[in-house]
């Protein structure tokens, strides 16, 4: 099973960026699909983006599309996920997940430990 550990959160302003990352050991990324979940306080964990790691193919969550990256280095076995024009409602725990089956926003086998991201105004 591969092991996922995040890092880049922080405090950020609205408007703001953030880049986070996901490094993978234990287990090659090969054969996962790799994604992001969040989870805001007092609410369910959401999709917000994943990647087929074979194909590259990308799938984002409405609330994301245009301001959101995900993306991958598979030399470094790390996945990314650059946020733009960040606003408040973006505040939340994020986790990296890792699946074998494609679309990962139907679920995920593996999750990191979360990193958490504060948007203020």
């Amino acid at each position: 099973q591969v092991q996922l550990v995040e890092s880049g959160g922080g405090l950020m302003q609205t408007g703001g960026s953030l880049r986070l990352s996901c490094a993978a050991s234990g287990r090659t990324f090969s054969g996962y699909h790799m994604g992001w979940f969040r989870q805001a306080p007092e609410k369910e964990r959401e999709f917000v983006a994943g990647i087929n790691w074979i194909s590259g193919r990308t799938d984002y969550a409405d609330s994301v599309k245009g301001r959101f990256t995900i993306s991958k280095n598979n030399a470094k076995n790390t996945l990314y996920l650059q946020m733009n024009n960040l606003n408040r409602e973006d505040t939340a725990v994020y986790y990296c997940a890792a699946s074998i089956n494609y679309p990962i926003r139907a679920g995920a086998a593996s999750w990191g430990q979360g990193t958490q991201v504060t948007v203020f105004s």
